[in-house]
């Protein structure tokens, strides 16, 4: 067996392992405490400010982690977390968490990890082996961050090993929580490939070797644009459903009694969450660069796009049907999450849905149990207490995000009017309830 193997399982089975994670958010927060609660000692690097400030306090900013596991981690001594790149310089191996986001029209921003990878490849030690788990193009791997290391005299296999794992966090999923699901793995070389198999091997049941990094970066590409074309084909579905007068929920609920090719997906009003609405964009950038143009990326991106706007329009005309304008009409959000019982403002639809009211002349308030107050660009808005007077204020109530701590009978009894967009009332109640 070959030397760094050898030297990096022994570090294992003794409890020697050292591993660095940069970027504590909501995919490098979960596996450095992950690694941590294995007795493995890690060092997060994180360079703001609010979060090193929690994590001092013993305070859990992710829903996911608790105050008590937190702070059994840090009284345990297996982590801590520091803004100093520095403090890398004895780990085996490095795993980059850092955002990926869009910017101008629809193009990767890599720039955080470009700049995580220059600090990096001041500090690790030789021998050391990087991983990179942020959601990226196919070839980011191999294009921009091995010449980085190349630049500071880094010779591949040598000196240093590189790897890409896509990251499969869920907030909110206590079925799959970080060590229950499998971990693709794949390295620019055999070598690095092994090295990492074995570093997530101390914490996660089953990982997945593939046979390159431009492999796994594209699998995590798949995943997520096949969820996002297929939220996009249930979006115009419903659509569609609703012209024909056919009750969308119904038909999806019959067609998931097939054993075999269907699976169920269901209309809302948007998408959220860091992935699903930028990963595919970056596949979709990525292929016209080989002169390929992914029109079912495009497609499915613009019908999601649209879903707020939809939702607004379905108000306005239900709203009309009672003899009342939207322009001046009290509306209330219920959730503004982009997902159920998760703690997790971004890029959710909610917030898209608000802007859209407030342009349409309507008067907006939200609730939200998780969420108690809500800066937009040109408001701030207070959660709204649910009590039967305060319901009864509202000409019409979206249900945007259906939380499991909403009290929905409570609602149903004292609204005038109901737009239910997530199915909570499985159509019933068509007297004061419309849906989606």
């Amino acid at each position: 067996m070959d030397r760094a193997i050898l030297d990096l399982n022994r570090k294992i089975k003794e409890n020697r392992l050292k591993i660095a994670v940069v970027g504590l958010g909501y995919v490098g927060f979960p596996l450095a405490l992950e690694f941590a609660r294995k007795r493995v000692s890690v060092t997060g690097i994180e360079i703001d400010r609010d979060r090193l400030k929690s994590i001092i306090n013993k305070v859990s900013y992710i829903s996911d982690i608790s105050n008590k596991e937190l702070r059994g981690c840090l009284d345990g001594g297996y982590f801590k977390a520091s803004p100093d790149f520095s403090d890398i310089k004895n780990a085996d191996a490095i795993l980059i968490c850092v955002p990926t986001p869009l910017k101008g029209k629809n193009l990767p921003d890599i720039s955080f990890i470009k700049n995580a990878v220059k600090e990096a490849a001041l500090h690790i030690k030789k021998g050391a082996l990087v991983i990179l788990e942020s959601t990226t193009y196919p070839g980011t791997t191999e294009e921009e961050i091995l010449p980085i290391f190349q630049g500071h005299g880094f010779v591949h296999n040598r000196d240093f090993y590189l790897c890409f794992s896509p990251e499969r966090i869920d907030p909110g999923n206590k079925k799959f929580p970080v060590q229950k699901i499998p971990k693709v793995v794949g390295g620019l070389s055999p070598k690095a490939t092994s090295l990492a198999m074995l570093v997530y091997g101390v914490i996660i049941k089953k990982v997945v070797p593939v046979s390159s990094a431009r492999c796994a970066e594209t699998v995590k590409l798949l995943e997520n644009t096949f969820r996002l074309i297929n939220i996009g084909l249930i979006d115009e579905l419903s659509m569609m459903a609703h012209k024909m007068k056919i009750d969308i929920w119904e038909v999806v609920q019959a067609a998931s009694t097939k054993p075999f090719g269907f699976m169920p997906f269901y209309p809302g009003p948007g998408v959220g969450g860091h992935c699903i609405p930028k990963d595919p964009l970056y596949l979709h950038w990525k292929a016209k660069s080989f002169g390929f143009h992914s029109r079912f990326i495009r497609l499915a991106s613009d019908v999601i796009n649209y879903m707020p706007e939809y939702i607004v329009k379905r108000i306005k005309n239900a709203l009309s049907r009672r003899n009342k304008k939207i322009e001046n009409s009290r509306i209330l959000i219920m959730g503004v999450t982009y997902k159920k019982d998760v703690k997790d403002l971004r890029k959710s639809p909610s917030v898209d849905v608000i802007n859209s009211l407030r342009r349409h002349g309507a008067k907006v308030a939200y609730s939200d149990p998780f969420i108690p107050f809500l800066k937009l660009k040109d408001i701030d808005l207070k959660s709204v207490v649910l009590n039967d007077k305060e319901i009864k204020k509202f000409d019409c109530i979206l249900i945007a995000t259906d939380h499991s701590a909403v009290n929905y009978p409570e609602l149903l009894k004292n609204a005038k009017l109901i737009f239910d967009s997530r199915n909570v009332f499985k159509g019933g109640h068509k007297e004061k309830v419309e849906r989606l």
